[in-house]
């Protein structure tokens, strides 16, 4: 029996990197796999490739009338909600030059970083437990190395993914005391080969010497792929983790034990 059967599962993000991973790994496993974001040309192309039992759903994550339509949507068509994946966020990097470091960030990319990496947490996972509190289900919160360090270049992106841990925990509480069976977990990727690195990486030779450098101080020795991802969320999303509530789980090739 695959993983997944008979689940229905919400991913957010999903139209590249990790979140298209997700997607497709879940698919194999049984689930019908709704898809989400805001790149919707991308994201109906994933969704058609995979073919029958996967839907996709045009969903601005920061916008709440999106999840109010998301939501309803989804209650009249499925009826309820087995799995929500909270993958969508940004660095922040990509949508404006503006520096991130605590001298000079200014408030407006504070707040629309924020608004996007962590309010979205919030807004997703209160209309995720309306959908699940009445059969029970697996909230899984993308969140990232970065929120558990400090990162002087990139101060909103971390606090932002910082949030994102903190929540989790008093979202899994929370489920627990009312008993709705929901759980609620969040994972942290570090150094997973997407397309967020290729501002950093740069292109040609250069990337490939920038890659190598980078790769020779990790535990593991290399880049993790986006599957890497998706396999961890696999298990916290499917009924193998169903005494797994409120942890971080760390995807990084080691790096986080090496730094303590």
């Amino acid at each position: 029996m695959k993983r997944l059967e008979n689940k229905i599962a919400l991913i957010t993000g999903a139209s590249s990197g990790i979140g298209k991973s997700i997607a497709q790994l879940f698919h194999k496993q049984g689930a019908t796999v709704l898809l989400s974001d805001i790149k919707n040309y991308e994201g109906a192309i994933i969704s058609e490739g995979l073919g029958e039992n996967c839907d996709y759903l045009s969903l601005d994550v920061s916008d709440e009338n999106d999840w109010i339509n998301v939501s309803n949507y989804i209650k009249k068509k499925y009826g309820r909600l087995d799995i929500l994946i909270n993958n969508a966020g940004i660095t922040g990097f990509t949508d404006t030059a503006e520096p991130q470091n605590p001298e000079d960030i200014n408030i407006q990319l504070w707040e629309y970083i924020h608004t996007v990496n962590s309010t979205s947490i919030m807004l997703g996972c209160r209309y995720g437990i309306q959908l699940m509190k009445a059969l029970g289900g697996s909230i899984v919160n993308i969140s990232s190395r970065s929120g558990n360090i400090g990162v002087p270049s990139a101060v909103a992106y971390a606090s932002s993914k910082a949030s994102v841990g903190n929540y989790t925990k008093s979202v899994s509480l929370y489920c627990a005391e009312k008993k709705y069976n929901i759980r609620c977990n969040s994972v942290h990727p570090a150094a997973i080969l997407t397309p967020m690195w290729d501002k950093t990486l740069g292109e040609g030779d250069e990337r490939e010497i920038r890659i190598k450098q980078i790769e020779a101080t990790m535990p593991l020795g290399s880049f993790g792929n986006p599957l890497d991802v998706a396999y961890g969320v696999l298990y916290l999303s499917s009924d193998e983790s169903k005494y797994v509530t409120g942890i971080e789980l760390n995807i990084d090739g080691g790096i986080a034990t090496s730094n303590n």
